[in-house]
C-alpha cells in the first residue's frame, strides 16, 4: 500500500514495497475542492476518517486504511526479518489483550492468504505454515474466581476456533505445569518460588522467564519452529527504561530486536513498530477482534512505575514511546537477533533475498560468552572470577553465582544458607541451563565455519 498524503511523514504509517488497489476517487469531494478533501482519510482521499494514528490530526484513517496500515507494518517486519516461511510451524502467544489479538488475527490472515495462493497453484509446490495459539494460564498466582478462569478460557477457545481454515491447535496450560513431573504438586511448588522471592519486581520478573521457558516447552514438544508474541512498542519502551534501571544496559539490545534466536526456538516480534494505542483502536474499530479479560495482574514495583511513567511521556507527546524504541533500536544487537539463513530450495527467492538484505550480518553483531541461568541474557563471562565457573557438575549454593546482576539483586536470597533451598524449588529447565552454561554457544562459531564443513552427503576426499 502506498502512500500518496503529504502528511505521511508525520503520520507514522507503512510505505510499502507493493501497490494496493486503491478506491476509485470521489467525484463529489474532488469539485467540491480543498476543504472537502480535509474532512476525507489521508490514504485512500475517499472515506471519512474515523481514527488518528500516533500522527494526530495529520494522520486520520478510515477503518479499513487504518486497519491497512497496521497489517502493512506487521507484514513488512515478518517479511524484511524473515520471520516466517513456508516451510515453518508457528505458535502465537496469546493472553487475550489487544496486542495478542491483533498479532494472532494478522497471522492467520497471512496464512489465509497463502493457503489461497497454495490452492491456486497447479503444482501445489509452496506449502503453507502451520499455526497453533498458546494461552498460558497464570490463574493461580493471582485471585479469581473459577467462573471468570472457565469464562475467559471458554472465550478464548471460541475466538480460535471462529478463525477461518486452516485450523489451529490451541494449547492452555497452566503456569505451574513448568514444574511437571511425577509426584510433584506444581501449584504448591510455584508458590513456594515466588514467596521466596521477596522482592516484588523480582517476583514479576521471575514469572515473566518462567512463562517464556513454558512457551518453549510448548513449542518444542509440538514441533514448533517459531513463537511469536504480540510485544509492540508500547511495552518495548517500558522494558528500555526498566532493563536500564535494572542495570541490564549489555543485554538490552538483545530483547528489543525482531529476531531473537538464543532459545531453542527463536521468539519473533512482528508489532514491533505497532504501538499500543494504535492496536487498541484497531480493536475498538473492528468488532470480529474480541478481547479477553486478561488474567493477569497489574503490574507493581519497578515496572509498574515504569509502565505510568511511560504512559504520561506518552500523553504529552504521541510519539515518545517510538522515540524510545528507536533510540534503543541503535545499539549494536547480538549475533543471535537473526534467523539462521534459509539454504531450502523450496524457500521462495524473494524471502531469501529480504533476509539477505535485511538481516544481520556476523561481523554487524555482538557474540555473547554465557547466559545467564535465569533469565537467559547474555553475559560477558570474563566478568566473572574463574571459581564462580567451577561448578558445572553439582548442584550446590555457588550454581548460580554467575546470574546477571539484576537477577543477583531482585531474584535470588540474599541470605547464602536460604540459595540450595531456593535452587530446589527452581524448575529442572533452569538447573540444567545452569549445570551446563559453561559449555557456551557454539551455533555463532558454526555459522562462522559453516562453508568449511561436510554436509552429510559429502565424502572426504
Amino acid at each position: 500500500m502506498a502512500c500518496n498524503s503529504s502528511t505521511c511523514d508525520s503520520s507514522g504509517c507503512y510505505k510499502g514495497d507493493e501497490e494496493e488497489e486503491q478506491p476509485k476517487p470521489n467525484t463529489k469531494a474532488a469539485v467540491n475542492g480543498g476543504n472537502s478533501c480535509q474532512n476525507l482519510c489521508v490514504k485512500c482521499k475517499v472515506n471519512e476518517p474515523v481514527c488518528c494514528g500516533i500522527g494526530g490530526e495529520n494522520s486520520r484513517f478510515c477503518k479499513d486504511c487504518f486497519k491497512n496500515n497496521l497489517y502493512g507494518k506487521f507484514k513488512q517486519a515478518v517479511t524484511y526479518n524473515a520471520m516466517i516461511t513456508p516451510l515453518d510451524k508457528v505458535l502465537v502467544a496469546f493472553s487475550g489483550g489487544p496486542s495478542s489479538r491483533v498479532v494472532l488475527q494478522f497471522v492467520h490472515e497471512m496464512q489465509y492468504k497463502a493457503q489461497k495462493n497454495y490452492d491456486a497453484n497447479k503444482d501445489k509446490s509452496l506449502p503453507v505454515f502451520g499455526v497453533g495459539v498458546a494461552f498460558i494460564d497464570e490463574s493461580s498466582t493471582h485471585s479469581f474466581t473459577s467462573q471468570h478462569i472457565e469464562k475467559a478460557i471458554e472465550d478464548i477457545r471460541l475466538i480460535v476456533s471462529n478463525l477461518a481454515p486452516p485450523s489451529k491447535e490451541l494449547f492452555v496450560v497452566p503456569i505451574e505445569s513448568i514444574f511437571s513431573s511425577d509426584g510433584i504438586d506444581g501449584k504448591e511448588r510455584l508458590k513456594e518460588l515466588l514467596d521466596a522471592v521477596i522482592d516484588v519486581t523480582g517476583k514479576e520478573d521471575l514469572l515473566i522467564h518462567l512463562r517464556i521457558l513454558l512457551l518453549q516447552k510448548i513449542a518444542s514438544e509440538n514441533g514448533y519452529t517459531r513463537i511469536v508474541l504480540g510485544s509492540c512498542t508500547s511495552r518495548i519502551a517500558c522494558h528500555v527504561i526498566s532493563a536500564t534501571i535494572k542495570g541490564q544496559g549489555y543485554s538490552l539490545s538483545a530483547d528489543i530486536q525482531y529476531v531473537d534466536s538464543r532459545w531453542e526456538i527463536p521468539v519473533v516480534l512482528p508489532l514491533r513498530d505497532c504501538p499500543a494505542q494504535e492496536l487498541n483502536t484497531l480493536c475498538s474499530l473492528d468488532g470480529s477482534l474480541k478481547i479477553v479479560e486478561l488474567l493477569n495482574g497489574p503490574c507493581s514495583g519497578i515496572n509498574g512505575l515504569v509502565s505510568s511513567f511511560v504512559k504520561v511521556l506518552q500523553e504529552e507527546n504521541p510519539s515518545r514511546e517510538c522515540t524510545i524504541v528507536r533510540t534503543a533500536g541503535k545499539l549494536t544487537p547480538f549475533h543471535f537477533n537473526r534467523v539462521p539463513e534459509i539454504h531450502d530450495s523450496n524457500v521462495p527467492s524473494a524471502t531469501r533475498r529480504h533476509q539477505k538484505r535485511y538481516t544481520l550480518k556476523p561481523n554487524g553483531s555482538l557474540s555473547s560468552d554465557s547466559f545467564c541461568p535465569i533469565c537467559n541474557s547474555p553475559l560477558k563471562k570474563s566478568n566473572f572470577p574463574s571459581s564462580l565457573r567451577s561448578h558445572g557438575s553439582q548442584q550446590n549454593p555457588d550454581l548460580f553465582a554467575s546470574a546477571c546482576s539484576s537477577c543477583q539483586f531482585q531474584i535470588l536470597p540474599k541470605d547464602p544458607s536460604l540459595m540450595e533451598e531456593f535452587l530446589s524449588l527452581l524448575p529442572q529447565q533452569m538447573i540444567t541451563k545452569a549445570k551446563h552454561g559453561d559449555e557456551g554457544d557454539f551455533s555463532f562459531l558454526r555459522e562462522q565455519i559453516q562453508e568449511f564443513l561436510l554436509s552429510d552427503g559429502e565424502n572426504e576426499i
